[in-house]
């Protein structure tokens, strides 16, 4: 409505006239209910249509703690692979059954600690006069690893592990299996070394031990099943 001075008469302009009208029609169209039920229609529409293009873009949907557990799923995964195969290329292994079944031949297993002679452990037993002789001695306190060679003949060995247990005077104290990985046959040996330890100190500590030592595939099969005795000493001597 326009404005005018006091005392006059306001007559409506066209511009009024065309208002009135609009908002005469805009009230006739609500009391019919035909502008809110097309617009909610309308909003329905965008709404549906809102929701579909939101469930093809979101794609699965998992909460955050679900989706850190499987990313921690799939990271164990990644990791037991590469302890199982190494940087082998899967495709290029070729398993073997039968006459073709894989054969693995130990050739050394030393014991080593920094400062001394590599003990040699000998494989068979039976050429000792005393079997329950010990066969090195380790300081208490001193640090040694493990470290074996072999060949793989035939086919690819899978899951090769190296397991000992060990007892002092008849109780067992340490059980270990331990995942070497999947190799593939070749004439050069394979070279393997377990991570470094430290032998235990005290007077419980010392005295002599019996270990048994195996080489086992994921198939079960044995490959070397050897046993020994060794001592923990104050000193070397």
């Amino acid at each position: 409505m326009s404005t005018v001075a006091a005392g006059t008469l306001a007559l409506p302009t066209p511009q009024d006239a065309a208002f009135q009208s609009l908002d005469e029609a805009e009230d006739a169209k609500i009391e019919h209910g035909g502008v809110r039920a097309g617009s909610d229609r309308k909003e329905e529409d965008d709404d549906g249509k809102l929701r579909s293009e939101e469930e093809q873009d979101s794609g699965p949907k998992f909460s955050l703690k679900e989706q850190i557990e499987k990313d921690k799923d799939e990271g164990r995964l990644k990791r037991w692979k590469e302890q199982l195969f190494g940087r082998a290329d899967v495709s290029a292994i070729e398993f073997g059954v039968g006459n073709n079944a894989p054969e693995v031949k130990i050739l050394t297993l030393l014991i080593q600690s920094p400062g001394r002679p590599d003990v040699n452990l000998p494989f068979s037993m039976a050429a000792s006069n005393n079997p329950k002789r010990s066969l090195f001695t380790l300081k208490e306190g001193s640090q040694y690893r493990t470290k074996f060679s072999f060949n793989v003949f035939n086919s690819a060995v899978s899951g090769l592990k190296y397991a000992y247990t060990v007892w002092k005077t008849g109780i067992r104290v340490e059980n270990t299996k331990i995942m070497i990985g999947t190799f593939s046959p070749r004439q050069e040996p394979y070279t393997h070394e377990l991570e470094e330890q430290i032998i235990p100190c005290g007077l419980f500590a010392r005295g002599s031990y019996f270990v048994r030592t195996k080489f086992v595939d994921d198939e079960g099969k044995c490959y070397m099943d050897f046993s020994y005795y060794f001592e923990i000493r104050k000193n070397w001597q």
